[in-house]
């Protein structure tokens, strides 16, 4: 995979925009752009390997819809059309990358926990529409807490509409290691349950992320139960189109996450595609 530097750099903004930011994304293999539904930094989960520095203030606290989807209009033209390729940041962009691939809901925080989830989503749809960008995806990063919600099953339900894929978090087999991970008060069964009931719905994509916590990657015990668990995903019914195993790719929260080495990456796919037969594909760390 080529190790441009662009792909280590997930600013939340371009130019004055305080919502919405082009990436250059190794997951899309071409352009992604971000709406960030969560400018406080607040998030329900506080996993060790963020990426989101939380010690500092954000100067926007709050979401402005109509400044977000003025924002968002003027990026589809922009990509569209080819400029932002003419842009300092984008000028290197090797040609078959000059593409937009879809437009990601992620940003500082968990982007269901916005309480107008479901207008958000019908919004930029509908903008999707007016660009006549058929072709472009609709993709929710999330951690699957909030999928029990009725106003984020109707947003999930709007994004099945208009070309959506659901890239949900799964980082852990067992509770212990979910803890550890993702530091968080919501139980993991519940995320369990989420991704299950998600899953009977729409095919989801399961990202996982693994790493070395003091210098120590995941046991093969662990691994295994991780297995166990997007195999139980199918044997309740549900669907799972790919597993992304990735791993550090930027500076995370925790001086002590590191990222695995390729091979150990490339095990893990392995071990995905033996174990329970869903197609994996991994994702490597880079230096700089």
């Amino acid at each position: 995979m080529q190790k441009n530097v662009l792909h280590t750099s997930h600013e939340r903004s371009f130019e004055t925009n305080r919502f919405v930011y082009p990436v250059l994304s190794r997951r899309s293999r071409g352009v992604s752009i971000g709406v960030n539904l969560n400018p406080d930094k607040i998030c329900n989960f506080d996993c060790i390997y963020c990426q989101v520095d939380r010690t500092t203030t954000s100067e926007t606290r709050f979401v402005e819809m109509q400044q977000l989807l003025e924002e968002l209009d003027q990026m589809l033209a922009l990509v569209s059309s080819g400029g932002l390729f003419q842009s300092e940041h984008f000028s290197d962009v090797p040609k078959h990358l000059q593409r937009l691939n879809d437009i990601a809901f992620s940003g500082d925080g968990e982007p269901t926990t916005y309480k107008n989830f479901d207008e958000i989503i019908q919004a930029c749809a509908e903008l999707k529409q007016q660009h006549q960008l058929s072709d472009v995806k609709m993709v929710l990063i999330t951690n699957a807490s909030m999928f029990h919600r009725e106003h984020v099953k109707r947003g999930l339900e709007i994004m099945d509409a208009n070309q959506g894929e659901i890239w949900a978090k799964l980082d852990a087999g067992s509770d212990d290691y979910y803890q550890l991970i993702e530091r968080t008060s919501i139980p993991f069964q519940q995320i369990l349950d989420n991704l299950e009931a998600a899953a009977q719905v729409r095919p989801l994509v399961i990202q996982s992320l693994f790493m070395q916590v003091n210098q120590e990657a995941p046991t093969e015990k662990e691994l295994e139960l991780y297995c166990d668990r997007l195999a139980q995903i199918l044997a309740a019914g549900g669907q799972i189109s790919l597993v992304q195993v990735y791993t550090i790719a930027r500076r995370p929260a925790e001086s002590f996450v590191t990222p695995l080495a390729d091979h150990e990456v490339d095990r893990i796919v392995e071990l995905v595609t033996s174990k329970t037969g869903i197609q994996a594909v991994g994702y490597y760390g880079y230096t700089t």
